[in-house]
Formats: structure tokens, sequence, C-alpha cells
């Protein structure tokens, strides 16, 4: 029996499915993969012809029962329709996910539309505006005939989702949700500073709304509102307030804007009454000088009482961040088997590249937890130790020279958890994290968890002169993958690594049929296998893929959707559209055409100046003014482009003179990387050098004594 017969052989309960679960030998993958079986009954039904929410169902298992899309015919997949939401509007960004009932798809765009789409054929049924005040709209919930959204302008809307028209709305003002000690008008907590965010969720009768906004200090909460009215019935605070359960780990007022923010939509378990929600980071975001302590609930999931608010549990996953390592993925929810005893498990994790799996109703690692000493910083009030799960990784937690987290020269470099201040110190993973945002599957065929994955460095440091505090590198170079990760073990059954970052927003569908789907950034859609990541189709839809994908069927008939629209993270030049696509076998809608796609690279945005324009002169330690075309008059030392022209053209054969003005007080240098077509050393105010380009390409160098400072020269 091949592995695609024990897999139907298994659904349908035959003995000698059961026989070949018990197999250790049989659950070994030609293609490198190990399929994570026996697969326990579910406590969560998983999506069929419906798909109502992001993530699929409560669980956000983004799994569906639908397998009439198989290995073998998915090659026959085309385009059942193809619709511009927005006109052709390539002008924003688009991350919302599709969802479906009863044959209509709701999906909500940058633009603040709500649509509801006919899935066989396209045609839009109804279409409401909810504002102007832009914001990331990343999934529409269903419930009691009601579609509900979110608007940039802080209102919660719900519609009627028959004809769109409103039925309700809440404006949510953090003044009048009982936040102790809170002024408003001072900027100091909340307020204007946050915002709504993230995927709504219903359950029973209420729906629950995240918030972002921790990178200006906003004070992270939750909301469970009435689906009925939007009358707020709690609301749970990413920082507590005084007499609240974790207010001791924050020094002084820090938690009046300490961030926390829970901007990624939640899981919900019925059974136990419980919602799952993620937050972030803690603010600010990379100097902990001011506020010691852990920081609670800061990089923690909490098990909160899904009715009253109340917190059950909490898991931190990093204490006192100083890294923007929020767990920012999705917590995913499922039944696995280890030695014989079915265990309910939450998966939770993202940045750090580590899964932490504990016990749905309890928070009990289940793979155990060692916190391991850590370096330390006394200036960073750093925590001791930190918690390291069993198991293992599903991506590096250092820099390697063979990868596309190779650091560029002359930063202060480390891994997971090194100390950084105000040197630029490049670490991986990065800001960008491992797996960032990109919602995870867990299949109930196979037993894995899919998780796309970047390989994405950052330079982190903490003057407030100029210098962004997490900047990724320029001219690093960009690529990542998908892993498949056993939860039985916590260990990496497969991994396929290509050119793209697959972190933000790029999330995996699994299915019933053997197929997974994802998206990449440079507008291509793709089917693997889910036992061992090899590509089986492709597609091009036009623009970045960074939303999930989904599946539904209509009278027998599966069909895959997906919205194509890209986001500016890591690739601030990824293709962004406004494309919504569904495909069927036998589809006959051709693919779009092909985008030009972001660069590999992290590039160089400053506008070219030709060497003629510029004397063909490097002049270092110095801003460009654009006003004058010319070097600024100012040394400068933290700027990302203290490089004057950070952008030269010239042809090929063309010398070029790097300086270093006498009116400068400190050596600066210019040094090409990775190429090594030329080196500066170090030159001295008043010092020069020249290089004559022979070669046609594009070279990156940057300053040895301030490696942020980095340009680019074209030569044609």
């Amino acid at each position: 029996m091949d592995r695609r017969s024990f897999l139907a052989s298994a659904a349908a309960g035959t003995t000698a499915a059961v026989a070949l679960l018990n197999s250790p030998a049989q659950a070994a993958e030609p293609g490198g993969g190990t399929l994570a079986l026996p697969v326990p009954k579910q406590a969560f039904k998983p999506t069929d012809n419906n798909f109502p929410k992001a993530g699929g169902n409560l669980a956000n298992q983004n799994y569906s029962a639908l397998k009439k899309i198989t290995p073998r015919n998915v090659k026959q997949l085309g385009g059942a329709w193809h619709i511009n939401l927005e006109g052709g509007d390539t002008g924003r960004a688009q991350q919302c996910a599709v969802v479906a009932q009863d044959g209509v798809l709701y999906i909500a765009t940058t633009q603040q539309n709500i649509f509801a789409v006919n899935g066989r054929t396209g045609a839009v049924k109804w279409k409401t505006n909810v504002g102007s005040e832009t914001t990331n709209m990343r999934g529409v919930a269903l419930g009691q005939g009601l579609a509900f959204t979110i608007s940039g302008a802080n209102i919660i809307y719900a519609l009627d989702q028959r004809t769109g028209a409103v039925v309700w709305t809440r404006e949510m003002l953090i003044e009048d949700q009982g936040d102790p000690g809170c002024d408003p008008a001072s900027g100091q907590c909340g307020g204007s500073k946050g915002s709504l965010a993230g995927a709504v969720v219903y359950w029973d009768g209420l729906i629950y709304v995240g918030t972002q906004g921790s990178t200006a200090g906003a004070r992270g909460r939750g909301y469970a509102l009435n689906a009925a009215t939007g009358e707020v019935v709690w609301t749970f605070w990413g920082t507590p307030g005084p007499g609240e359960f974790g207010h001791d780990t924050w020094e002084g007022d820090t938690w009046k804007t300490g961030g926390a923010v829970c901007w990624i939509h939640p899981a919900v378990d019925p059974e136990l009454g419980l919602v799952y929600w993620t937050f972030g980071n803690p603010y600010p975001r990379t100097d902990g000088s001011t506020r010691g302590g852990d920081n609670l609930f800061a990089n923690c999931l909490v098990a909160i009482d899904a009715k009253t608010g109340e917190r059950r549990w909490h898991f931190q996953s990093v204490h006192h961040d100083i890294w923007d390592y929020d767990g920012v993925m999705s917590p995913v929810l499922a039944d696995i088997q280890i030695e014989g005893r079915k265990r309910k498990v939450v998966v939770y994790g993202s940045k750090t590249g580590m899964y932490y799996i504990l016990d749905r109703a309890t928070g009990d690692p289940v793979h155990g937890m060692e916190e391991r000493p850590v370096p330390q910083h006394a200036a960073q009030k750093t925590s001791p130790t930190q918690p390291f799960p069993g198991g293992e990784p599903f991506v590096e937690t250092e820099p390697r020279i063979d990868k596309a987290t190779r650091p560029v020269p002359f930063y202060a470099t480390g891994g997971l958890f090194e100390v950084h201040w105000d040197r630029p110190t490049i670490l991986y993973p990065g800001a960008g994290g491992g797996a960032d945002w990109s919602s995870p599957s867990f299949s109930h065929r196979t037993g894995l968890v899919y998780v796309g994955y970047g390989l994405i460095n950052s330079a982190y440091s903490n003057t407030h002169d100029g210098r962004v505090n997490t900047a990724r590198p320029l001219g690093e170079y960009f690529a990542g993958g998908v892993a498949a990760v056993d939860p039985r073990t916590n260990t990496v059954s497969w991994r396929q690594e290509g050119d793209w970052s697959l972190a933000h927003g790029n999330g995996v569908l699994s299915t019933a049929g053997g197929v997974l789907f994802q998206g990449r950034p440079d507008g291509v859609l793709t089917a693997l296998d889910d036992a061992n990541g090899k590509e089986l189709w492709t597609w091009q839809c036009g623009a970045g893929v960074n939303t999930s994908p989904m599946t539904y069927e209509i009278d027998g008939e599966q069909y895959v959707a997906v919205m194509a629209g890209g986001n500016g993270l890591p690739y601030p030049d990824i293709p962004r559209g406004d494309h919504l696509w569904a495909f069927k076998v036998g589809g006959k809608v051709g693919p779009a055409p092909a985008p030009v796609p972001p660069s590999k690279r992290n590039q160089i945005r400053a506008a070219a100046v030709s060497g003629s324009a510029a004397g063909n002169t490097i002049t270092l330690g110095r801003v460009w003014d654009n006003a004058k075309g010319a070097p600024g008059t100012a040394e400068n030392l933290v700027s990302q482009n203290a490089m004057s022209p950070q952008h030269l053209t010239i042809p090929r054969g063309t010398t070029v003179t790097f300086t270093n003005p006498a009116t400068n007080k400190t050596a600066h240098g210019a040094a090409a990387f990775f190429e090594a077509e030329f080196d500066t050393g170090l030159l001295m105010p008043g010092e020069s050098y020249t290089h004559t380009f022979d070669t046609a390409g594009e070279f990156f160098y940057n300053d040895p004594v301030s490696p942020q400072s980095t340009g680019k020269i074209v030569v044609s």
C-alpha cells in the first residue's frame, strides 16, 4: 500500500490503515518528511463547504476536509474567476483573509470597503464603505446573520450579511473603557496612539477584537463585545493596572505606555470556555532601561475566560523583551497523541523560531521548558534567564555565513537573546522574526504544523538621534521557506527553503486532499505536497500574496481562493494590488502578467544621483542635501544615509573619489560587500581614495566606523 492509499484508508478507518498507523516504518517519507501519525480525533471540526473565519475554524487550524484537489490533479487548476476589487489600484497593500459561507465570499480592503462576492462567478453582491482612515483589515467575522469588521477610525461595524446594510456601529474610545490613570489628552496612554487591528472572531454571541500601536506607546487591550448590540462585555489589558495580576512586573508607571497589543486574531476553545490571545512586545521596543521587570503580559499567550475576560493562565515566551520578539502568530489548537495519550494543546510562538506547545487547560509545557541563562546587560535590565522548550527550533537562532542571514560587515553580531545597546548590532532572528505573523496550519491528515518563515537580520540600537532602532541592514539579502513541525516531539519533519521570506502574512492552507497552498511576495501562489513540501503547481496572481489561501465548495465543486495585494514587509518594493482569485480544476481564466518582483536585497531607496552631478565623488559621513544637490555640511555618525550621495550611478570606466572632508572629526571609510569590489581603508579627515569601476553591476558598501551608513553604486 503506497502513502496516498494508506492515508485514504486511514481516513476511512480500515483495519489495514490501523495496522499501518502503528508501524513507525510506514511513517517515513521518501521526500524527507515524517508524518505525525496517528492523528487522534480532533475536538475541532475542519472546515468543509464553508470557511467562516480567518484561520478556518475556532482553532485557527487553516485545514479543510475538502479533498477533490489532490497532488494528482492540482496541475489542472486554473482560474475559475478573477476580479480587481478596487479597480486595479496598486497604491495600497492588502492583508485580509477571505472567508466564505453558503457560496458567498466576504473580504475587506485597505481602502475600507467590505465586499460580498458570488463564490461561483466572482460577481459582487454588495459593497459597503466603512470610512476613509486606512488600517490593516485582516478578516471579516460571520455570525448571527451579520458580518463584523473594523475601520481605521476605531469603529466596529456589524453589517447585514445579505445586503451589507449597517446594523450597528461601536466607536472604541479608550477613555470610556475604564483605563485607570489614563489621560487621553496627554497622549500618554492608548487613545490617539492605539487602534483596532486584526481579524474579528465570532463565537457564541460575542465578537473578539484586538488592537495595535506598540511602536507608539499604546496600552494594549483585547475586547469582547455583544454581537447583537455592540456593547462592550469585557476588556483585557495587555499591561495590568494597579491591583491587577502582573502589575508588579512593570517599573514605575511604564505600564501606562507599555505596548503589549494583541493585533492577531485569537483562538477559542468552546469546551474549556477559553479564548487564547497573543500579546506583543513591550514599549519601548528595544530599550529596557526604564521598564524593569518581566513586563507582563507582553510576549505572552494568555488564556482568558471567553465570557468574563478573567485570566485563567498565561505563558511568557520572552521575559523583558528588548528584541521585538513578540509572539504574534495566531495560536493553533490541536489534539495530538504522545506515548499513547491524547493531549489537548495550543501551539504558540513565532519570532524566536521556536514553538511553545502548551496544555490548553493549564498552560503547562507539553515537552518541558528550561529557563536558561542568557547574556546580560545592566543598563537594559535584562532577565537573567529565558525559556527554551523541549524539542528544537524550526529555524536557526543565529546568523550563518552561507545563508541570507550572512551579516553585513563591520556590525557587531549575535544570535537569539544577544544583548545590544547604542552600537548597531545585527541579530538573527531579527525583528522580522523567524516566522513573524504568517498564519500556520495544523493538518488532521498528517498531524503536522506548517509554517512559513523568513531569513532576515535586524540591526538593533537605542540611539534616538536619527537611527531606526530595528533597522534591517541596507544591502542584506532576504530569503526564507516553509517548515513542517511534528507537535508530538516539537521537531522539524521537513523544510523547504527558497528565495523568498514567507513570514509576513504568507499563511498556509492544508487540505484533506494532501495539498498545501501558500503565497509568495513575487505574486506566485504555490501548491505543495503536504508530506515533503515538494512544489506541485504555481500560479501568477499579479501582486504579492501576503494573505492566507482558503478553500470552499459549491454544488460539489471545490474552489481555492486568495487575495493578492502585497504588503511592505519585508519587501518595500513588493508588487501591490487588489486581485481576488478563485481557482478550480479545469478553470479557464489564465494567470495575471508577472509584476516586477521585489528585490531580494534590502535596497537603498534614495533617488539616484548621476556621477556627473556629484563630480564622481562620494563624501563620507555626510547626508546628501537634495535641495542643494550637494553633500550636507554636518558630520553624521548615526544615519543609514550618511554617504553623499547614497545612490550613485556611473558608466563603466568611471573613476570615483571617496573623500573624508577635513571638517569631519572622525575617521571614515567605504568597503564594498559582499562583492569586494573596493575598500578604501580608513581615511582620516582630509584624506581621499580613488577607484575605477570596470565591471557593470550594483555595489553596496558601508563605513567600517559607522557600519549602518551604507551606500550603493550602480555601474552601467
